[in-house]
């Protein structure tokens, strides 16, 4: 009786051990999370070329940028979700490309593209592993654009200073990501965004210049539920 016992004790111990194993509250309805961690922006750029007067197939490069973020999601349903993130504005050095690749760096500018995402979520709210997809509205917001010395001796030799605007604009963005429970509150979130973004650039000298962006980011997080 005392064997039969104590397996029946271990038995339960296993049993709740598993429990707690898979058992983690993934986000599901009503329920809030907050994540916490850092985004890589990397814009997959294909310049158009400066319009004249220029050198031909004058394009232009611009370095990715890595910023914290703060996101925030709530649970619809079990399965659908709503996410939107706050960080502070990435910061990119735009190069020159094509004809004057090498020149070095011809302007600076700071981007923050605010998404609403609408997501569907895999699995049941209680299962360890679950992935997700999503599908947002992004405002891409340039500010503070600031050309270098060698923009102006490029476009504008012995003249003013060159400057530039870039402008806003409405887009959309795909998402992929898969959040990991770790216990009942925390979890890690690791998010792929894609988005559609083509702008024109336009120069105090009267030129302009079509650049296709698509930046995509990739999101590293730890976060809470609430």
């Amino acid at each position: 009786m005392k064997v039969r016992l104590n397996s029946v004790v271990k038995m339960a111990v296993a049993a709740a051990a598993l429990a707690c194993a898979t058992g983690a509250s993934a986000q599901s309805a009503g329920q809030w999370t907050a994540k916490f961690g850092f985004n890589q922006l990397t814009p997959k750029v294909e310049s158009g070329d400066l319009t004249g007067p220029a050198l031909p197939f004058t394009k232009a490069a611009v370095d990715r940028d890595i910023q914290p973020v703060l996101i925030f999601a709530y649970g619809l349903t079990n399965n659908i979700s709503a996410e939107v993130a706050l960080g502070t504005p990435y910061k990119h050095k735009i190069k020159g490309a094509g004809s004057i690749q090498g020149t070095g760096e011809l302007g600076t500018v700071e981007a923050l593209p605010p998404t609403l995402f609408l997501q569907y979520r895999f699995f049941e709210p209680t299962a360890t592993f679950r992935p997700y997809i999503g599908l947002g509205a992004t405002y891409a917001y340039f500010m503070k654009e600031r050309g270098s010395g060698k923009l102006t001796a490029l476009t504008n030799p012995g003249g003013p200073a060159t400057s530039f605007d870039i402008d806003n604009k409405f887009t959309y963005t795909g998402q992929v990501g898969l959040a990991v429970n770790l216990s009942e509150k925390w979890f890690v979130d690791a998010t792929i965004n894609k988005s559609r973004l083509r702008t024109d650039v336009h120069f105090s000298t009267g030129q302009t210049q079509h650049m296709k962006l698509d930046p995509v980011a990739v999101v590293l997080a730890v976060g809470y539920k609430f």
